[in-house]
């Protein structure tokens, strides 16, 4: 089996060149890597194109890009990551055999935050927990999904924010995802950024307007404020 790694990026040169060679690996085994750009200003495609199979260009937003991904992708199963993700050791086999072992036809890792404060791990935990219970999985902790079902579903929701929940939502109609226990390590710099406790609030309040159906478009507005 087969998986093509999508990769959306944007203004992301510092870490294509940090995270691209971790995954080679996956390369050397088969696997397909995936560079889809939104239109970086910096040089984020001529210093990602040794490490990646394909590079794509492509109207700027997450979902979109993804979807152009998807419909380049080779592979059986879709795989989408975060440029600031790592994931774990052997996460070909570790997607494999889950899948096989809970008959899923998508799933997700959790997810460690790279930073070091201990409300970090409060939020791993948090974030981990809640999904597991609602089975809905955040980009965050790596998506993969069989792609025959992921076009079965439409893909991505052409949205600003939430694409994760909303996909999520659309393949539970299909089957619960398989939830490894393995870890992605993904980069805690929003949080830092922003505030850990500014960013949490946030996330809730984001997460509350969606459930009662305030407009993903009009949510992306708050996200992207200045402090």
């Amino acid at each position: 089996m087969k998986i093509s790694i999508v990769i959306p990026v944007l203004n992301e040169a510092v870490l294509v060149v940090q995270n691209l060679p971790a995954l080679q690996p996956l390369r050397a085994a088969g696997h397909e890597l995936i560079l889809v750009d939104g239109g970086s200003d910096d040089a984020t495609v001529s210093l990602s194109e040794p490490f990646v199979d394909q590079t794509i260009r492509s109207s700027k937003g997450r979902s979109r890009q993804m979807n152009n991904g998807a419909m380049a992708a080779k592979g059986d199963v879709l795989l989408f990551l975060h440029i600031d993700t790592l994931l774990p050791e052997g996460a070909d086999r570790l997607i494999m055999n889950g899948m096989k072992r809970e008959m899923g036809s998508w799933g997700r890792f959790d997810v460690r935050l790279s930073g070091g404060h201990l409300l970090f791990r409060a939020v791993n935990c948090l974030m981990n927990w809640r999904s597991r219970v609602t089975g809905i999985a955040t980009g965050d902790q790596a998506i993969f999904v069989q792609k025959k079902l992921f076009r079965t579903v439409g893909g991505f929701p052409d949205i600003d924010l939430m694409e994760d929940i909303a996909l999520s939502k659309r393949l539970k109609g299909y089957s619960l995802p398989c939830c490894l226990w393995q870890r992605v390590i993904t980069s805690s710099r929003r949080w830092e950024k922003k505030g850990m406790v500014r960013t949490i609030l946030l996330m809730w309040f984001l997460r509350g307007a969606y459930f009662f159906n305030v407009t993903p478009n009009r949510l992306a507005k708050f996200y992207d404020r200045p402090r």
